[in-house]
């Protein structure tokens, strides 16, 4: 490297952000990583991710880190049922043995792996970014929580819903979406919960009727996440007199709202362990583009946030991470580099937020589930 190496912050180590830091020190760029987590595990990733052929399988690919994917991947997730309310199975898929496809993988086995293939504090934990300061000629000072500030030539925001880069390119922010997910879950499903793990099956069970849905999805070491979907002012749980934290009231208010479905579906409230966790949808607008503002830009959720039913979120992010890594390592200009990849990634994440909008739009709606068996049908085809 040589003195005018460009200095590079990315803000956020979510899986978009990890794959840029990493496909960048594989072609020998140095990068430092901003995260607002005090450490690797200071709260849980969440549920599991489809990774497809051309996005987040490439940029693996990209990062040579494919083959340790697949060691950790499980094919039999790309399973896919679809149920009415009365449990009749709809819709049922699953893949050929050996055929190429979406593996699904832990959001926290992925983001472990990314980890560790980076080099030792290239993660600075605990750094949760205040503000940036135009300093001229694209450079940014950075201010974090804790007072202290760095100067980089380029900022990188992949800081996911609520981006503090976002703002200093442009003026959207996301708007509630209309549809609620309440989380819960089975622990050690195969054993403890074996009728529950025999309707979800081995990838993930979708029940919807009425602009309501009960999603299942397995993860790995038995467990299995359930997300109950439906229409709703944000403020739901205020509304019906309840707290989150009072599993029982909450679960008597889903049970409530899914009334009249069959009891095999109702278990999945019923007996799940642990509470409830509210998780409401929100949207960047669709296109979401910026002007380029040198010194600047976004990849994954901070550029395109869109709702889960398109299946293509995290593995869009960590494409954005690879093409943004490899176009900055291989132009001598980092300004040039990065309107080549924002040229390439603004068509591309309206595209897909398009898709991700009608799949929310036909999934909860007051005939279904006729519009998610459509949208399965095209998919497979």
């Amino acid at each position: 490297m040589t003195p005018t190496t460009p200095r590079i912050a990315i803000i956020g180590a979510g899986p978009g952000g990890l794959t840029c830091a990493r496909v960048l020190q594989r072609n020998g760029v140095p990068v430092t990583v901003f995260e607002h987590d005090a450490s690797a595990g200071a709260r849980p990733q969440g549920g599991t991710l489809q990774l497809h052929l051309t996005t987040g399988q490439a940029a693996l690919r990209a990062a040579g880190l494919h083959e340790e994917f697949a060691a950790l991947a499980r094919p039999e997730g790309q399973e896919v049922r679809l149920l009415d309310h009365t449990a009749r199975v709809l819709f049922q898929y699953a893949p050929a043995p050996g055929a190429p496809g979406r593996p699904e993988i832990d959001r926290g086995e992925l983001r472990r792996l990314l980890l560790d293939s980076l080099t030792p504090e290239t993660v600075r934990w605990g750094s949760y970014l205040r503000t940036l300061h135009p300093l001229g000629d694209g450079r940014h000072r950075a201010e974090f929580d804790d007072g202290h500030t760095e100067a980089f030539d380029l900022v990188v925001g992949a800081d996911g819903i609520w981006s503090r880069v976002r703002p200093m390119l442009s003026d959207a922010t996301p708007r509630y979406t209309g549809v609620t997910f309440v989380e819960s879950g089975f622990e050690d499903a195969d054993a403890r919960h074996p009728e529950v793990a025999r309707l979800v099956g081995a990838g993930s069970m979708r029940a919807e009727s009425a602009s309501k849905a009960l999603i299942a999805r397995r993860n790995s070491r038995g467990r299995i996440r359930l997300y109950a979907a439906f229409r709703a002012s944000q403020d739901w749980a205020l509304e019906a007199g309840v707290r989150m934290t009072d599993t029982e009231a909450v679960r008597a208010v889903l049970l409530d709202r899914f009334a009249g479905w069959d009891e095999r579906l109702l278990a999945l409230l019923r007996d799940n362990d642990g509470g409830f966790a509210n998780r409401p949808l929100f949207a960047l607008p669709v296109p979401h583009t910026w002007t380029h503002t040198p010194g600047l830009t976004l990849l994954g959720d901070a550029a395109h946030l869109m709702p889960p039913f398109a299946g293509t979120g995290a593995g869009l992010a960590m494409l954005d991470g690879d093409e943004l890594a490899r176009a900055l390592a291989g132009h001598g200009d980092p300004d040039e580099a990065v309107r080549a990849y924002e040229a390439a990634l603004l068509p591309r994440a309206a595209e897909a937020a398009e898709r991700a909008a009608r799949g929310l739009a036909e999934a909860l709606t007051p005939d279904a589930p006729r519009g998610s068996l459509r949208h399965l049908r095209a998919r497979l085809r």
